[in-house]
């Protein structure tokens, strides 16, 4: 009998059936069995009269700048294919990166408060061999989603947001003036409504219908170069511990997988993942063969027997990452926000702490944009910009990877992270803190490196064998270009106050190339 046929009365009820449409779900993307969806077209008919400025596609993300748009008197409407809510499992996320919200005037201090279910310190990296860092105030906040969903959904339609819930997305027309959309109410089943806007943002997420069919049209493929799969529950009985872990590490290379931990104190018990970086080729295990080794290790993880334990939730998923990020939309009057847009690091699996991030650079670009009507293609691309502060992160998701017939050495990932990270604490928290937040610098990275070179030249030059010789140059590329943005952003706070004196366009092109800037090479991090 598995372990988890042992432990399934301990869980809810509905978590088989879950795991089971998962694995169907996973054994079909794996085999690369994914049609090509045709959502969006375009016509030349003009629009004229139009129901609403921004048409937001997908709500659980989307209330965010929704809201935000609202607020700043524009006339959203939100697409939600079902009931606009958050869910039962927490958020976690920094404290300081909370502050766009009442910066945006999104909610009040009392709100912004309530919201936070958990708060931990300190937490943990560690990795099998080394030496365990202890941090403080590193995603050590537990967000309440349910609460904060339901606050921003209720604001959004107090100032004149209009919402279709339980409402499926069917399909785009853009539109020299405007873009049209095609939408199917449940309640009416196959009836299909059209509304209006001047700009639609497909905040779908990962697997977003018009991401594919943009993908394909500017790729030829929607293949992902990456994925993270993710397992884990919270459950009541663990051992009780303040701490959490960020990423931790305490078995080697098995199943051709490295499987790194995080572990945190939650509202109703202990949350606990495990998770690892692979890629779809269709030898990869199933999420049945993941939770087994998730149930296998947990006892040793958390120091408790199976038994003991009471499954509030079990999770279970995976999010792809893509080199070509973020996605540049191919349309006029089209925009990806948050995981549609892939707007986040490749080390990181979900896009929270990636959308709060941007959500004030994202509304004033926004703002600008459709107050000049500056909704063309090369216009709108301007707000999702290549950072080269995450694509030179792609390095690291390759280190911590090995492939389906790649043969190194079973304690090599945990060695690599352990040198790693012991010379990031010795360069001293300016290092060490920005990178857990993914955000990499230019100059504390290039530190980092010579420090690792110098502790062991022979692990880098095995590194540099197995990500390869492409890997490598591909990296070089968006290295080099760190650099550039890095004194590009210096340069900026120079130039930045002529802006005044350009003609309105300009001022939006120059505004939002100043942004690429300071978060491409990571220049918006406040420690």
């Amino acid at each position: 009998m598995s372990l988890f046929e042992t432990v399934r009365s301990q869980m809810p009820l509905e978590i088989p059936a879950q795991l089971e449409r998962m694995d169907s779900f996973w054994f079909n993307y794996r085999q690369f069995n994914q049609p090509i969806p045709q959502v969006v077209d375009t016509s030349q008919e003009k629009l004229k009269d139009k129901d609403f400025d921004v048409i937001v596609g997908g709500g659980t993300l989307g209330i965010f700048i929704a809201s935000a748009l609202q607020r700043r008197g524009w006339n959203v409407a939100i697409i939600e294919q079902g009931i606009l809510q958050g869910r039962v499992q927490e958020w976690n996320i920094s404290r300081k990166e909370l502050n766009a919200f009442l910066e945006l005037d999104l909610l009040t201090e009392k709100e912004l408060e309530q919201a936070i279910s958990t708060i931990y310190n300190p937490a943990r990296v560690g990795f099998q061999g080394g030496k365990d860092l202890w941090v403080r105030d590193i995603l050590n906040i537990g967000v309440d989603p349910v609460y904060l969903l339901e606050v921003l959904k209720q604001k959004f339609l107090d100032a004149g947001g209009k919402l279709f819930e339980q409402t499926a997305f069917q399909g785009a027309s853009t539109h020299p003036d405007g873009i049209s959309v095609e939408i199917i109410p449940k309640r009416d089943h196959a009836i299909i409504e059209r509304i209006t806007g001047r700009l639609l943002l497909d905040v779908m997420g990962h697997f977003s219908p018009i991401a594919k069919q943009a993908r394909s049209q500017l790729y030829g493929n929607i293949k992902p170069d990456g994925v993270c799969m993710v397992v884990g529950s919270c459950a009541k009985g663990m051992p009780e511990k303040s701490y959490g872990d960020l990423i931790y590490s305490f078995t080697p290379i098995q199943n051709q997988c490295q499987y790194f931990w995080e572990a945190f104190p939650a509202r109703e018990g202990r949350t606990t993942y495990m998770f690892t970086y692979v890629d779809a080729d269709p030898q990869r295990p199933s999420f049945t063969q993941l939770m087994e080794d998730y149930l296998f290790w947990l006892p040793k993880y958390q120091e408790i027997e199976l038994q003991q334990l009471q499954f509030e939730r079990v999770l279970f998923g995976f999010f792809p990452s893509y080199k070509n990020n973020p996605l540049q939309t191919p349309w006029d009057r089209i925009l990806q926000v948050g995981d549609s847009s892939g707007m986040q690091s490749p080390l990181s699996f979900g896009g929270f702490g990636s959308m709060v991030r941007h959500l004030s650079r994202l509304t004033d670009g926004l703002n600008a944009a459709l107050h000049g009507d500056w909704l063309s293609q090369s216009d709108l691309r301007s707000l999702q910009p290549y950072q080269p502060n995450l694509s030179v992160t792609w390095l690291f998701q390759k280190s911590m990877s090995v492939a389906v017939n790649q043969s190194i050495e079973r304690d090599r990932i945990n060695y690599l992270l352990g040198v790693t990270f012991m010379a990031m604490e010795k360069l001293g928290d300016r290092v060490l803190y920005p990178f857990l937040q993914d955000v990499v610098q230019f100059v504390p990275l290039a530190q980092t490196m010579l420090a690792m070179s110098i502790a062991d030249p022979v692990l880098v030059l095995k590194i540099m064998q197995q990500v390869g010789i492409v890997t490598l140059i591909d990296w070089l590329k968006h290295y080099l270009s760190l650099g550039a943005y890095s004194f590009l952003n210096q340069v900026s706070q120079q130039v930045e106050p002529a802006i005044a004196n350009l003609l309105p366009e300009q001022q939006y092109q120059l505004q939002r190339q100043i942004e690429a800037w300071e978060y491409g090479s990571g220049g918006d991090y406040q420690p």
